[in-house]
């Protein structure tokens, strides 16, 4: 295959299977820490309205979706991609940054979990991702 379309494809199958690392953990994240009693978190508008009711606990799973989903988006292109393997996955990591910043605007936050998101979710987890997946990608 081309290398160019390869790291292409890379790219986007890091970014979809972030996504749905992401999606899986916001999914359960009600089941096993439920939202505060009366907090209809089904809508934008019904997060907006109970985030201040919202205690650390409830920003535990939204932390780890971001940043388990950045991690695996980052492993698989790195494991997917032909060349600029470091490269594509802190791209990968930049768009899940741009993801996270675009929704702490559309859904406000507390700002100390805005500061821990946008600091720890994203990139370290790709640079993570980088030292953990490169190295046995490279002996492939």
């Amino acid at each position: 295959m081309n290398p160019i379309l390869r790291n292409i494809l890379a790219v986007i199958a890091g970014l979809f299977i972030g996504g749905v690392v992401n999606n899986i953990l916001i999914l359960i994240s009600g089941s096993i820490i439920p939202a505060p009693n009366g907090a209809d978190v089904s809508t934008r508008e019904g997060l907006v309205a109970a985030m201040p009711f919202f205690e650390p606990k409830n920003f535990i799973f939204p932390f780890l979706a971001h940043a388990l989903g950045t991690f695996a988006g980052s492993a698989a292109t790195i494991k997917i991609a032909s060349s600029n393997k470091t490269k594509l996955a802190f791209i990968v990591g930049a768009f899940f940054l741009l993801a996270g910043i675009i929704m702490i605007t559309i859904l406000p936050s507390p700002v100390w979990y805005t500061v821990l998101d946008l600091m720890f979710a994203y990139i370290p987890m790709s640079y993570l991702a980088i030292k953990l997946f490169y190295k046995k990608a490279q002996r492939i």
